[in-house]
């Protein structure tokens, strides 16, 4: 039954957002509100890190398992896609989508993890009367849930847009299933890691602030620190392979950011891929971003 409740308590704050009526002040407040709200999730999950007894001693085994698990979840979903690339070579038609140009660097991922070491350095100082309640990180999941449903339907992006972007639907398949796969070796390398919790680490897809809050929930901080780095690593990766990628292997490049496709790496695919690869980007991420939480939810809630 809690189970249930735990998905629905994900799913019903996107559907919401997905029927609220689309209006752009709303869309640039959701926008603007689900940039500080990561920050103040990255925060939290700082200081539920300091809480943990004897994190010291385990800091050897998060980095081991950050580094094995990185390796498994974006080598397997780089490699299949490759594969798809060279199988199904991709031959794109022009696009009428009009460019932004967005700066891009990785100051952004470098303010996000300096936010989980800020909470960290808060939560030493920070009397227990203080400390955030269990269920803050419930509240301000199902918030961030909501205010990407917000994003997702003022993005002006529909279902039907998404789903007849054949591409895009097939490289959907084949980097969740690869990525998946990735999370089964993590679990098969590790006694104390069931395969439901590999399959589950691994369904972050890059979506590290959803993906750090489920973890902690699930797991305890261990684990939500280590989905969280998992996933801040694959956006450094993406943001600096991207470019070297898009040439030969324009699919994988894409794929290379997972959730973050449809956002903060959509920039550097643009430029380095140009406008024709955006509808691509757009439908690929746009999947993921629902999938993800879905999955996480779903194997975590299975053990």
């Amino acid at each position: 039954m809690q189970n249930l409740v735990t998905l629905v308590l994900v799913l019903m704050p996107l559907f919401i957002g997905f029927v609220i009526p689309s209006h752009p002040y709303l869309s640039k407040v959701a926008d603007k509100g689900l940039t500080y709200l990561v920050f103040v999730i990255l925060t939290l999950i700082g200081i539920e890190l300091s809480q943990v007894q004897g994190l010291g001693s385990q800091l050897g085994e998060i980095i081991l398992y950050v580094a094995v698990l990185s390796v498994l979840t974006i080598g397997t979903g780089l490699l299949a896609l490759m594969l798809f690339d060279r199988l199904r070579p991709w031959h794109a038609k022009k696009t009428a989508v009009k460019g932004q140009h967005h700066p891009v660097s990785i100051r952004g991922s470098l303010i996000q993890l300096s936010c989980v070491i800020v909470g960290f350095i808060i939560g030493h100082f920070l009397p227990t009367a203080y400390l955030p309640h269990d269920s803050t990180m419930t509240v301000m999941l199902m918030l961030l849930i909501l205010l990407v449903g917000i994003g997702l339907k003022g993005s002006g992006i529909t279902l039907k847009e998404v789903m007849l972007n054949k591409r895009g639907v097939e490289m959907s398949v084949v980097f969740t299933v690869a990525v998946l796969v990735g999370g089964l070796m993590f679990a098969m390398l590790f006694t104390n890691v069931s395969w439901t919790k590999g399959l589950a680490l691994a369904s972050g897809f890059g979506w590290y602030s959803l993906s750090a809050i489920v973890m902690t929930d699930a797991y305890g901080a261990i684990w939500g620190s280590v989905a969280l780095f998992n996933d801040l690593i694959r956006e450094f990766f993406a943001l600096i392979f991207i470019p070297l990628v898009m040439r030969q292997y324009p699919t994988s490049a894409v794929g290379l950011g997972g959730a973050t496709s449809l956002d903060f790496t959509l920039p550097v695919i643009q430029q380095s891929g140009g406008l024709i690869v955006v509808p691509l980007a757009i439908s690929f991420g746009f999947i993921i971003n629902i999938v993800s939480p879905v999955l996480m939810v779903v194997f975590s809630a299975l053990g």
